[in-house]
């Protein structure tokens, strides 16, 4: 069995574990350089404020009853570490598909405890961290997901859902749940199921595997066979489009040599900000992360990540290599031997739809000089192979300041910004 954890409003559950005061209250997250608000709190959406609104946008009303914050991605990254490594006491198959979800392995774990199991994940985890979490258990990737949806929306569940592959529960959710809202099926290609009378996720599980390969792809085939309870995705095989991009790879060897995992962040760095660009998409910010093999007795037990914030959304290699070398200094460990690495790219928006900064703006020129340079560079490397044209090491000493005038303080990554504690 799989689980997919999912941390609830994750940005805006940080911020109130350093701040109860916002419990109940409107919250929004801003986005960089405290342009839209990219999270918010269920109050905040019960008062109709859309997912990338602009804050300058927002009604006044709105503005005096809500908090808005801006973006302190080195507190969600630390607090997304600490829930992880709360996750591998329960499991040593941990992946982490984004920065508030991963994927637990329960190989081997009896069905008839497994829920109960998932209550005493989500309690420890909220007991540990103050983060609350939902938890889909299923016996594959895509089910976990639709699970994870339930425990989330149905409070009958408590946070915790487990389908079986054929059970009633799983009928009835698949049966209500748009095929438009299923894990990995874009929105072009929910318009072609349609066009098949392909409606719900139901029945797309009921639809023809070979059919589905020959007329759309062969992932989309894999996913008729994870609705029908046959494990057949890895993490990589799906990178939803404006969500997140990872590239990864364990090592062929466990090393420790800091060259070692300098070079494989920066072909993963690369990797990512090309996929990036097929998509159409640009990263808000960049996470890397670092671990140990969990199954190796007797060896050192180590494993990390850090998000980096871009000054401005950006698929340029060059900005994401640079990002990535400052991640992999902050996660590496002398003295222990890795056995994987990879980079994540997070919050991704549309190339062509975001927004630009008014106090840091980026010349038009330049920004044409980017495009041209990164279209050349992948037309060289697609018709005369990869890596025809690579990056080399990144620059140093770039200033890597945004505007956050709302941000609250780092309290678990600074000593100088520590939470303060008076007696009387």
């Amino acid at each position: 069995m799989i689980a997919l954890v999912d941390c609830n409003n994750f940005y805006v559950s940080c911020e109130r574990v350093f701040a109860p005061r916002l419990e109940g209250r409107p919250v929004g997250v801003l986005s960089n350089n405290d342009g839209c608000v990219v999270a918010r709190s269920n109050e905040l959406k019960a008062l109709g404020v859309a997912m990338g609104a602009p804050m300058h946008l927002l009604p006044p009303a709105i503005r005096r009853q809500a908090v808005l914050l801006s973006s302190n991605y080195a507190l969600y990254g630390d607090m997304s570490r600490r829930v992880n490594l709360i996750l591998a006491e329960f499991s040593p198959d941990v992946e982490v598909y984004s920065i508030d979800e991963s994927f637990v392995g329960f190989s081997g774990f009896a069905p008839a405890g497994l829920e109960a199991h998932g209550q005493r994940l989500r309690e420890t985890v909220r007991r540990d961290t103050g983060i609350p979490v939902c938890v889909g258990l299923a016996p594959t990737r895509v089910l976990a997901k639709v699970a994870n949806r339930a425990a989330k929306k149905l409070p009958a569940y408590e946070g915790v859902c487990l389908l079986e592959a054929d059970g009633p529960a799983t009928r009835a959710l698949l049966e209500g749940l748009p095929v438009t809202e299923l894990w990995g099926v874009a929105r072009r290609t929910a318009e072609r199921l349609a066009l098949m009378e392909i409606h719900t996720a139901w029945q797309l599980r009921q639809a023809d595997p070979k059919q589905v390969r020959r007329h759309f792809s062969v992932v989309l085939e894999r996913i008729v066979w994870e609705l029908r309870g046959r494990p057949a995705i890895l993490l990589d095989d799906i990178n939803a489009p404006r969500q997140r991009i990872m590239v990864s790879r364990s090592f062929g060897r466990l090393t420790g040599a800091f060259p070692d995992l300098q070079e494989a962040v920066r072909q993963h760095a690369a990797r990512g900000a090309e996929k990036l660009r097929g998509q159409g998409s640009q990263a808000r910010a960049l996470m890397v992360f670092v671990r140990t093999n969990p199954h190796l007795a007797g060896e050192r037990q180590y494993r990390n990540s850090v998000v980096v914030p871009l000054p401005a959304p950006s698929d340029d290699s060059r900005e994401l290599l640079e990002a990535a070398a400052h991640g992999l200094a902050a996660v590496f460990l002398d003295g222990v031997r890795y056995q994987k690495c990879g980079v994540m790219l997070l919050d991704l928006v549309e190339a062509d739809r975001h927004q630009l900064s008014l106090l840091a703006p980026r010349s038009e020129v330049a920004r044409g000089r980017s495009q041209r340079l990164m279209a050349t560079v992948d037309r060289l490397n697609r018709e005369m192979g990869r890596d025809t044209v690579r990056f080399g090491l990144p620059r140093q000493g770039t200033a890597w300041a945004l505007r956050c005038e709302r941000r609250t303080s780092r309290y678990t990554t600074r000593w100088d910004e520590l939470m303060r504690v008076k007696t009387r």
